[in-house]
């Protein structure tokens, strides 16, 4: 059952919302001094868990790009790049995919699952656009592959890609047409979940309600696999859908926690209807009591916690772990008029969750 997120609840946002702490340049330093990276996720273990290497740390993936005077031209040049995180420092392991391998034309967010038995690593990602196509269109296809896991924490011999999630047009609209950042229709950001209850597979995903007469029509998409057969993916109507209220439902990704589903998503200001009510740039969710729902908007409103209204642009795509560690990257920090893109780590933020409520810890 598709379940509404819509103008009351938006409407119900405090107007001093949850906010997180305003980042100084002492707060983050760049990954590498000519790389710029935004999403990203850890590969982990089934459960959740970001995967302990032989080396020791975790192993993440986020998109990454050469720094740009205009930081918006890194979306036409994204490649999925493997970074270690050991001991508070990040560093640059370079492209997780070898040139050539990916369908697109940019490679842009996805989700990573490693078998501990096989050392296998399992990359689902968005291609966007068409390999050779310039970066000039936004046509987006969620696609899977596999990698062998090495001791060196290196990935090698990609292999097994196939489109995990075909296009669905009757629930979601097609990514061809034209567009521009912020307005361009979704089918992407495929995330995994597997369900503690059955062992289920599921991958989420932000998408574009087919058939609405409203250009704000972001919703949640989900696809579902069984315990036994989890490569056998079959497209699901919209869990979430905000028809008329926001146009991008970003990086959905589920959490289990003391018993309960919690569905978390981004979004930014500039995407929501502007004949409101609108919300501000920041990390929203819904929780329920089974993934099949119904699910309630957290807080009552949806909204988790907000950028400082000093700041309101300095972080962005976050992605909250199993032990409720929030993660997103530094993007126009400081506010003031002057656009300063981090195009790094931002820090960590910790989540408390108690039933439909939410909020940061000081």
């Amino acid at each position: 059952m598709t379940i509404s997120w819509t103008a009351a609840h938006v409407a119900a946002i405090s107007p001093s919302p949850v906010g997180i702490a305003p980042i100084t340049d002492k707060d983050f330093s760049s990954v590498a001094s000519d790389l710029g990276i935004w999403d990203a996720w850890p590969i982990q273990r089934r459960d959740g868990v970001p995967l302990a290497t032989a080396c020791g740390g975790e192993l993440w993936m986020a998109l990454g790009a050469p720094r740009f005077d205009d930081p918006d031209a890194r979306h036409g040049h994204a490649r999925i790049h493997l970074l270690r995180y050991q001991n508070g420092i990040w560093s640059d392991l370079g492209p997780a995919m070898p040139d050539g391998f990916s369908p697109g034309s940019r490679e842009w967010s996805g989700s990573a699952i490693a078998d501990e038995a096989t050392g296998d690593v399992t990359l689902y990602f968005t291609a966007a656009g068409r390999r050779g196509d310039n970066g000039l269109t936004f046509e987006q296809r969620m696609f899977s592959a596999r990698a062998d896991l090495g001791r060196d924490s290196r990935l090698a011999d990609w292999r097994d890609l196939r489109e995990v999630i075909p296009p669905a047009p009757d629930w979601y609209m097609a990514t061809t047409g034209g567009g521009g950042i912020g307005t361009i229709k979704a089918f992407r950001d495929p995330a995994y979940f597997r369900d503690p209850a059955d062992g289920g597979h599921y991958l989420f995903f932000a998408g574009s309600m087919a058939g609405s007469i409203s250009a704000f029509n972001g919703v949640v998409g989900v696809a579902t696999a069984p315990a036994d057969r989890p490569d056998d993916w079959t497209v699901k109507p919209p869990l979430i859908a905000a028809d008329g209220v926001n146009n991008e439902l970003e990086r959905p990704h589920v959490v289990h926690h003391q018993g309960r589903y919690y569905l978390f998503w981004s979004t930014q200001a500039h995407v929501f209807n502007p004949e409101g009510p609108t919300g501000p740039t920041g990390l929203y969710g819904m929780v329920a009591d089974a993934l099949a729902g119904p699910w309630r908007p957290i807080n009552g409103s949806g909204l988790v916690f907000a950028n400082p209204p000093e700041a309101p642009a300095q972080s962005y795509s976050w992605m909250v772990l199993p032990d409720l560690r929030v993660t997103s990257f530094v993007d126009n920090w400081g506010g003031g008029a002057e656009r300063r893109f981090g195009g790094a780590f931002a820090p960590f933020v910790q989540l408390w969750l108690d039933g439909d409520a939410a909020g940061v810890l000081a």
